[in-house]
Formats: structure tokens, sequence, C-alpha cells
């Protein structure tokens, strides 16, 4: 059968978790948790950095990124979800399909960057403690950010574009819950050997280099650490280390996790499952380990909570506090 010209007609199906009317409750409870869970913390992460002025450093401005990073990758899929469960409509049009396929390119690129961004970061703070200030000055972190989303939103927008070209037969049923690369180029009709290259060989590239460049970064700083004689030194330099290492180990443990199911299982529940680890898992975590792991984000968060609760109970005018007007990091 010849592909069609009116691709941009056709309708694309996100066929879910299961298609059992007994089990969609459970999802839509599932998806909606976790989305709560994931706004809900890395937005008490951002505004316990905007209000906490001992956390305007470089290191949590990186940080309020990554949970604004998290907040949009969450928002670009799991809405979508949840419409679908309670209007029991599956369809996703055209154009935003292959939106949701650039959103979620655009903001997992970007979680990449901000990475590795933070890496070295810590590299600088930890190798080269006397200049970290000089080094990494307000405009440089900006910079950095934007570069990031730049180079981000430019991988994004050629697998998108190469996607545009591609021909499909008929209406096309998805066996995800969010319009995957993958997913949709394997449905296409139309020769896909140039948009399989690009995603295997430009997406290595993207993430792989960073990836590099973090593994190069820590074996930099454990050079250093391994130097420090004071076995207390050395643990307050590996604490200052160990939420970012927790997130990039379930970042890209997670992100290894689809790419090996995807080319090792035909098995579309797998490739689902293999695929929430990575799109919506991290993202719900990721304010948790820093919580957890960093006693500065700890007592930020603290008094935070107690501010809004003071607030909410009609004592905020008591406990009002001038320190906890919004700080811009940029004017420093």
């Amino acid at each position: 059968m010849e592909p069609t010209n009116e691709t941009a007609s056709i309708e694309f199906f996100l066929l879910g978790l299961t298609d059992d009317p007994e089990l969609q409750p459970l999802i839509f409870s599932l998806f909606l948790s976790t989305y709560l869970f994931t706004i809900l913390g890395n937005l008490l992460i951002i505004l316990a950095v905007s209000a906490d002025p001992h956390l305007h450093t470089p290191m949590y401005f990186f940080l309020s990124n990554l949970s604004f990073t998290d907040i949009c990758i969450s928002t670009t899929t799991i809405p979508k979800v949840l419409v679908n469960i309670k209007a029991q409509d599956q369809s996703i049009t055209y154009t935003g399909c292959l939106t949701q396929i650039g959103s979620v390119v655009t903001f997992g690129g970007l979680e990449n960057c901000l990475l590795v961004v933070m890496a070295y970061d810590r590299y600088v703070a930890i190798c080269h403690p006397l200049r970290y200030m000089v080094i990494m000055h307000p405009g440089l972190c900006v910079l950095l950010v934007l570069y990031s989303l730049f180079i981000s939103a430019g991988h994004a927008l050629l697998h998108s574009l190469m996607a545009s070209h591609l021909s499909f037969c008929q209406d096309v049923e998805i066996p995800h819950f969010f319009c995957e690369l993958t997913q949709v180029i394997r449905l296409a009709c139309s020769d896909t050997l140039i948009n399989n290259l690009l995603m295997y060989i430009v997406s290595s590239l993207f993430f792989g280099v960073p990836l590099v460049g973090i593994i190069f970064s820590y074996a930099q700083i454990l050079s250093s650490v391994l130097r420090i004689p004071s076995a207390g030194g050395k643990s307050k330099a590996f604490s200052t280390c160990g939420s970012h290492l927790s997130v990039v180990s379930l970042f890209y443990g997670t992100g290894f996790s689809v790419y090996m199911s995807s080319a090792v299982t035909e098995s579309s529940f797998k490739n689902i499952v293999a695929s929430m680890m990575y799109i919506v898992i991290p993202q719900m975590l990721n304010p948790f380990i820093y919580s957890m792991r960093n006693k500065e984000m700890k007592g930020a968060l603290r008094h935070l909570i107690m501010v809004l609760s003071s607030l909410c109970g009609g004592e905020g005018e008591r406990l009002g506090n001038p320190n906890l007007n919004t700080y811009n990091f940029l004017s420093r």
C-alpha cells in the first residue's frame, strides 16, 4: 500500500499500560499521585532555594533549574495520560505527537546537560576552592544553563523535523503512554534508515559526551579528595557530591535500561515499564534525594514548610521574616 501524502491528518492512539477498563482507575491514581509528588517536591526545592539566602550559590542555582526541568518533563507526558484515561479517548493529534516528542527530547536533553554542568561545579568547588567564586560567577552560571537549553532544543528540533518527514499509512496505534520517538519511527511506512541512524548516532554523542564529562570530573574530584589528610575533610567533600552522584546514577541507569530494553525485547509492556523508570520516576525522586542527603537543603525546606504552615494558619505576620523575600541570584 502506498504511503499517504496526508500524514498531517492522521491521528495517533496511545494504547497506554493496558486496555483493561478495571485497571484504568488504578493507573489514573498512580499517574496522578506521581505527578502531584513530582510537582510538589520540585516546587518546594525551587521555593526553598529562592527563599534562603544561604542557598544562593551556583550549586543550588543549577539545582533549581534541574527541578524546573523535572516539572517540565512530567508536565509534557503525564497530564495527557490523565486526560486520555478520564475521557476514555486514547487519541493524540499528529501535531500534538510531534510536539510531545520535541518537548520530551528537549527537557530530557536539558536534564542531561545540567547534570554535567553540576558535575563541573562540584569539580571547581573541590579541586579549585580558592578560585571557586571567581570561576563560577553568576554570568557563567546563566550562560551554562542557556547553552544547555540551546543545544538541547537544537537536538530535539533535528529529531522532530526528521520525524515530520515520515509517512504513515493509516491511523497509528502507539503501544506506549506517550509519543516516544523510537516507537513512532518503528510505525512509519516510509524509509526510516536516516531517522534510525540519527537517533542512535546523534543521541549517543549527545548523551555520551556529557557522561564522559561527568566521569572525568569525578575522577579529578576523587584524586583531590584522596589527597586531603583529614578523614573529616574527606567526608565533607564526598557529602557535597553524594546527592548529585545519586541523581546521575538514577538518570543514566534508567536511561540505559530503556535503551537495553528496546534493543533486546519486542515486548511493548516491558518497554513501557522501562520508559516509566526513565521519564517518570527520576523526576519524582530527585527532590527527595537532594532533601534527604543535604543538610542545608533539609534546613531550608524545614524552614519553608514552617513559614508556609504559619501563613496558612493566619500567623504569617507574627512569624514573618524579611529574609524570605525572593532573592535574585543574578544580582550578586
